[in-house]
């Protein structure tokens, strides 16, 4: 804990773990806590940047230019030391630089930074990812915040809801046993614009949006406080474990991969690219609106 660099605005405070510069810890002006309680019967990450992969890869590999290179699920940045660049009273920035350990996963150069900032009742969060090699760059790269089920305001868990800024009527994404993803197949539970939350939706593990229409949604008690989520990527899951206090927003700018795909990174879908010289970035955005 003495480790986390701590942001505020007075509103809203953040603290960042400098490994896998992780916002672990969120809260408003009362000091009432807006993200997981990361209880180890469940699970007890919090807010993991996933870099150079989401979800798990086959045999969890990766192949570049037919050589064979070994990847955890989620990447390898959620367990890596960023350096703190730099660090105010509103904000922060730590940074991810290829080194030989990460090479002998992932062989390209790279800097991923991971930039936090807040103002009045709202944290940004920036990812820039830039190529400083001699060739393309493939990546993936995706947010996994989890927030307190149910917020600290009273409400009931059953109470609360996800209201997209969308109708999302399409077909998700399934997520195989062994962690793989099928092509939209499972029925969506959205009413119209609207997610009742309960455990039941996620006994087949996460909800996943691929595409999702939305580019933010409202989570709560209807008749509130509840966070406002913003995102610019094109694929979104939803996920906890049935009984925990905690559920995930997570925009993706990729995917795991497909069942029986064993082909080039470049080629796995989702999979975007940066060029040489070049500076790919995101964004998420929570907003406490009481």
């Amino acid at each position: 804990m003495t480790d986390w660099i701590t942001i505020t605005s007075g509103a809203l405070t953040a603290a960042i773990n400098p490994l896998g510069a992780e916002l672990s810890s969120l809260r408003d002006a009362d000091g009432r806590e807006l993200m997981t309680d990361a209880d180890p019967a469940f699970w007890t990450g919090r807010a993991p940047l996933l870099f150079p992969v989401i979800g798990r890869c086959h045999d969890d590999r990766i192949v570049i230019d037919g050589r064979a290179y070994p990847m955890p699920k989620h990447g390898f940045a959620r367990r890596s030391a960023f350096a703190l660049i730099e660090h105010g009273a509103d904000r922060a920035l730590f940074r991810l630089e290829d080194s030989a350990e990460t090479r002998a996963a992932y062989p390209f150069a790279f800097r991923l930074d991971a930039s936090f900032a807040i103002e009045d009742a709202t944290l940004t969060t920036t990812i820039s990812l830039h190529n400083p090699g001699d060739r393309p760059l493939p990546a993936g790269f995706g947010f996994h915040p989890a927030f307190a089920w149910p917020l600290p305001y009273g409400a009931a868990r059953e109470a609360h809801s996800m209201v997209f800024d969308a109708h999302e009527p399409g077909l998700l994404t399934r997520i195989t046993p062994e962690g793989y993803s099928t092509t939209p197949v499972r029925p969506s539970p959205v009413e119209g614009d609207t997610l009742p939350l309960a455990d039941t939706l996620f006994e087949d593990d996460a909800l996943v949006w691929n595409p999702v229409a939305s580019r933010g949604l409202r989570y709560g008690p209807p008749q509130g406080p509840w966070l406002d989520i913003a995102w610019d990527a094109p694929r979104l899951g939803v996920w906890t474990k049935p009984g925990a206090r905690f559920v995930c927003v997570e925009p993706w700018h990729g995917l795991a991969d497909p069942e029986g795909f064993g082909g080039e990174f470049r080629e796995k879908p989702g999979v975007f690219e940066v060029a040489t010289g070049k500076t790919w970035r995101c964004a998420m955005r929570v907003e406490l609106v009481a």
